[in-house]
């Protein structure tokens, strides 16, 4: 079962989140957004609020609010959800003289986000398609379990079985990293850290977690198999893999 304010704050903090790698990796989306200077400010009643920016070929997404030269609005949760599939438009308060970029920009970014993540085997027979894919996944299942932990009433529950400490999360052979970290039951992720590591979950190659992450390798199999490698604190592994069993629910 789901819920829409977790939902509310995966598809911001998981899903949209997602154009700051794009931008970087993709040269087309970096195209789009070359000659913008644009910041998006999203703002949900009794939900999550982003701050979205595009400049100069890059994208970057904070939480909270700044000054904005597009501010759109959200009645409730389920409205910005609506919005992400497409079904319910936002209200616009601020930048009525920048709907060119809302209705010819925009849905080029999101349309580039949304080819990278629904792959198919023809299109991960593309090295650059391949890498891309796989890394774009790894953020979203990584960044939706840390919200599904510090939203989700399941997700709470698991989480709260965390030990305090940092996991790392790699592919190795020139790979990204991020680092979950746990604190009294809160997760959160970030791109480095500076505290001690307690637990390591290590995929062999892109192709490896590739398929491990779009499900076509039993995670069991891979671990026998000394493609994915688990050491260290074992619980907190364990529980975070009890999360990330949910993030199918909310990602689809």
């Amino acid at each position: 079962m789901t819920d829409h304010l977790t939902k509310a704050n995966i598809n911001l903090f998981a899903i949209l989140r997602n154009l700051e790698d794009l931008c970087a990796m993709e040269d087309e989306t970096k195209l789009i957004v070359k000659d913008c200077n644009i910041s998006i400010q999203f703002i949900v009643k009794n939900g999550p609020e982003a701050f979205l920016i595009l400049k100069d070929g890059k994208c970057a997404l904070q939480k909270g609010r700044k000054r904005c030269k597009i501010k759109l609005y959200f009645k409730n949760p389920e409205h910005l959800n609506k919005m992400f599939d497409g079904k319910a438009n936002p209200i616009l308060l601020k930048g009525f003289t920048k709907l060119g970029f809302l209705k010819k920009e925009f849905p080029k970014l999101v349309e580039k986000l949304t080819y990278y993540l629904k792959p198919t085997d023809q299109l991960l027979k593309d090295p650059k398609y391949l890498e891309i894919n796989t890394y774009l996944t790894m953020f979203t299942a990584f960044n939706a379990m840390v919200q599904i932990a510090n939203h989700d009433r399941l997700g709470k529950l698991n989480s709260s079985r965390i030990p305090d400490g940092v996991v790392a999360i790699s592919i190795l052979g020139g790979g990204p990293s991020i680092f979950i970290t746990s604190k009294s039951g809160c997760l959160e992720v970030n791109n480095e850290t500076d505290k001690p590591i307690r637990a390591y979950m290590s995929f062999a190659n892109t192709n490896i977690a590739n398929a491990i992450l779009n499900n076509k390798v039993d995670t069991y199999s891979a671990i026998g198999g000394g493609e994915l490698e688990i050491r260290g604190c074992i619980p907190m592994i364990d529980n975070l893999n009890k999360l990330l069993s949910q993030v199918p629910a909310y990602v689809r």
